[in-house]
């Protein structure tokens, strides 16, 4: 336990008086058991200590009996949210080096969290995802969608970008967001809507001009899931006049990437553009785009699905932000826990057997 307390080395506990009648690093660690083991909220917490007792106490003192679904609920409805977010970047510390690759930036919204009695909005959640780790690098919240534009460069602030791609969908295409990244030495591969007027009317013209200088890669097909994919990547670096006239921060080269999908029901086209602070192949450029949506495939389908992220009802205080980061937390373990297996097998795994719980308690 002396190891584990580490790794919440300034989380304060928020309990006063007989509200603080169970110790705060041995709630903290059943809390942590149980999400490992596929359960969810504070009442799932309540059960799981109830059902595991001999396990808990084997490492465990529990004096004063087993905590109820009730003061699982306070303690993390009163945890402060930044000091338990801090605790997981002391926690990636362990796994990330210098970043390498493509980080992800894109919001999700927890869609239980709304409380209609108050008019509290849902919690909006925006992570940092490393495709090439498949890990969770940070995280931050919000309370609307509107404010993720916001939330983005605190962030980005949390990590080390030297050496990495930043990619965001158009949202966040904001001339502060590439500079805070090409500042913080990293490079970007922005997704460019019509939310920037100008330049991305500018940008069309030029690459569908087929007089313009560009590099376009052969079409890469790819057949998954009774669909076939055909994508075709063009970069262009002669952009000069572009960027006299729009002086965007860092803009090196901008790029589009042509989709083409088939099923049985029928065919669909489209064509996104990007900014990019550095002149990438096209082959790389697609590769890039491509590794941004694992963000949605790896991390938000798998928070949705495999751990019914948006069935949770937390929501009184800072509960939802909290569980949300506490899931992130045991996502990335499973991930760096190395054995093969889906992820529902390694939930079930640690539910069943309680030495390979164990190993994973060790993790932290």
């Amino acid at each position: 336990m002396a190891q584990f307390a580490e790794c919440w080395e300034g989380l304060e506990d928020p309990r006063h008086g007989n509200a603080g009648l169970h110790d705060f690093h041995e709630l903290l660690a059943i809390a942590l058991c149980c999400v490992l083991c596929g359960g969810q909220g504070p009442t799932d917490m309540a059960l799981f200590a109830r059902a595991k007792e001999p396990f808990l106490r084997s490492f465990l003192t529990l004096a004063n009996g087993l905590p109820s679904h009730d003061t699982f609920n306070r303690l993390f409805r009163d945890l402060a949210p930044e000091q338990f977010r801090e605790s997981f970047q002391r926690f990636m510390g362990q796994f990330s080096g210098q970043l390498q690759g493509v980080v992800a930036i894109d919001g999700k919204v927890l869609r239980r969290s709304f409380d209609r009695a108050s008019g509290k909005s849902p919690l909006h959640m925006v992570s940092a995802w490393g495709c090439r780790q498949r890990l969770v690098l940070g995280q931050i919240a919000t309370d609307a969608k509107s404010n993720e534009i916001t939330a983005v460069p605190q962030l980005l602030k949390m990590l080390s970008l030297k050496g990495a791609i930043v990619t965001t969908d158009a949202l966040n295409c904001q001339r502060a967001i590439a500079e805070q990244i090409v500042e913080q030495k990293g490079d970007y591969a922005l997704a460019l809507k019509g939310n920037q007027g100008t330049l991305h009317d500018d940008v069309v013209l030029l690459l569908n001009d087929p007089d313009a200088p560009r590099t376009t890669m052969p079409p890469v097909v790819e057949a998954d899931h009774g669909r076939i994919e055909t994508r075709t990547a063009t970069v262009s670096t002669e952009i000069g006049w572009l960027d006299n006239q729009h002086q965007w921060p860092g803009l090196k080269a901008i790029g589009k990437v042509e989709r083409r999908r088939e099923t049985t029901e029928k065919t669909t086209t489209e064509t996104a553009y990007y900014l990019l602070s550095s002149e990438l192949t096209p082959e790389r450029f697609n590769e890039v785009v491509r590794q941004h949506w694992s963000i949605e495939n790896s991390l938000h389908w798998r928070l949705d699905v495999v751990m019914n992220e948006d069935q949770d009802r937390t929501r009184a205080g800072n509960g939802a932000h909290n569980l949300a980061v506490l899931r992130h937390m045991v996502l990335n373990a499973m991930q760096k826990e190395g054995s093969k297996g889906s992820l529902r097998g390694k939930f079930k795994r640690a539910g069943w057997d309680d030495r390979f719980l164990y190993s994973l308690l060790q993790m932290f």
